[in-house]
């Protein structure tokens, strides 16, 4: 069995506000409080298959219609690359 890789994350107060939003969509009604561990691994899903649903209307789509779906996190420039602007 391999090992597992545990981190402390360090809560600032935009990221606690950023991660109760999150936390808002992923549970399935008011009462629900889903784990932090679901919470993430919910927003690493959205942003790996939001990357590749960009990378796939580039091809059908024109460049001005794809732009409009950029995010803070995900952008298309020029038609030719995915950039990640995280970080």
């Amino acid at each position: 069995m391999g090992s597992t890789k545990r981190t402390t994350i360090r809560l600032s107060d935009e990221r606690q506000r950023l991660l109760e939003k999150a936390e808002e969509i992923v549970a399935s009604g008011p009462n629900d409080n889903p784990p932090t561990s679901d919470v993430i691994d919910a927003a690493l899903t959205h942003l790996i298959e939001s990357e590749e649903n960009i990378r796939k209307l580039r091809e059908e789509l024109p460049p001005s219609t794809v732009q409009r779906f950029n995010t803070s996190v995900l952008g298309l420039r020029y038609r030719t690359a995915i950039e990640s602007q995280w970080r």
